[in-house]
């Protein structure tokens, strides 16, 4: 008789439960939703949360409060997020510095990407494209490959710091080509497009939105995008595996849920964040902050990509001896 009350009671509080969580699920969202950027304001990143932001509010009937907090290579965002109550009202949105590439990087993070932070979706590509100073007068990756392989002096590249995307595939750049490359890490990518105008350094792989305002001047010359592909708004622009065979990243941002966020609410935000960048406006003005829209089909595709990307970085980061601490 004891057995039967007890089951009786834990099969009433699942039923409780799963009706509270019905009930939540459908009253979301009730209040307003933060977004957490881990970088500046001003960078791709933010810019891929303004332009979905507006819309996505309208779309939800609620305020998108947008909250750059940057610090740690995007690490401190991301950990804020990490230790968010799981909710659907504390989203981030990412690049892989902060969460597939920060645990092959950082020996002592304080907080696991795979067991603090639960993915959602990637929404844009940003591009990363190959620059070298004009003064060089190389006009294409095979040119520059020829130029570098008959100099007697290491070449000089910059990047926007240690374990940033633009780092990790001049090491695989390194790595395939066989060319000897020297890294001079700056504090962001600005500081290193001032430079390589300069000619002070050779060559970087940032992202088109670092270039574009050195990219006016004349003073530094684009030679390929990184991506697997060519960019529709970068038309001139061939990608830089059509070179060099196997050789492209994604440097995507996607957002994320803390832990323990329920898959209804996940579904939700999934769907209507897909919605969103749909929407012609939010397209073109990804555009002009060097992104290009690249929503995943499924919550578990994205899960899928974070798994092989880590996979790849791996190797590649171990080989060339990489660390940010």
């Amino acid at each position: 008789m004891l057995k039967k009350i007890k089951f009786i009671s834990l099969l009433l509080g699942m039923t409780l439960s799963f009706y509270c969580y019905s009930q939540s699920a459908e009253k979301y969202p009730s209040k307003p939703i933060k977004v957490i950027i881990p970088f500046p304001a001003a960078g791709a990143l933010d810019a891929a949360a303004r332009a979905i932001s507006e819309p996505l509010g309208e779309k939800l009937k609620q305020t998108i409060v947008l909250e750059n907090k940057p610090g740690a290579g995007s690490r401190l965002g991301t950990e804020i997020v990490a230790n968010s109550a799981g909710d659907g009202y504390t989203l981030l949105i990412a690049t892989p510095a902060s969460t597939t590439m920060a645990p092959l990087l950082v020996s002592k993070l304080n907080y696991s990407p795979d067991k603090d932070l639960l993915p959602l979706m990637r929404v844009a590509e940003i591009v990363n494209i190959m620059v070298v100073p004009t003064s060089r007068n190389i006009n294409s990756v095979n040119e520059f490959l020829t130029w570098a392989k008959s100099r007697k002096e290491p070449i000089r590249y910059g990047s926007s710091g240690i374990g940033s995307a633009d780092h990790l595939v001049a090491e695989f750049f390194k790595q395939i080509t066989g060319i000897d490359l020297i890294h001079v890490p700056y504090k962001g990518g600005g500081p290193a497009m001032i430079d390589l105008a300069a000619g002070d350094i050779d060559v970087s792989f940032t992202t088109y939105a670092a270039a574009s305002a050195v990219l006016g001047s004349g003073k530094i010359k684009a030679l390929a995008v990184l991506t697997s592909s060519r960019q529709q708004f970068l038309p001139n622009l061939p990608a830089i595996n059509e070179t060099i065979p196997g050789l492209s990243i994604s440097n995507w941002a996607g957002f994320f849920t803390p832990k323990n966020t329920p898959m209804s609410i996940r579904e939700k935000l999934f769907n209507d964040i897909s919605d969103v960048a749909k929407n012609s406006d939010v397209r073109a003005k990804a555009n002009r902050a060097g992104l290009e829209i690249s929503v995943s089909s499924s919550i578990a595709e994205f899960e899928k990509d974070l798994r092989d990307e880590q996979r790849r970085w791996s190797k590649i980061i171990k080989d060339a001896n990489i660390t940010a601490e």
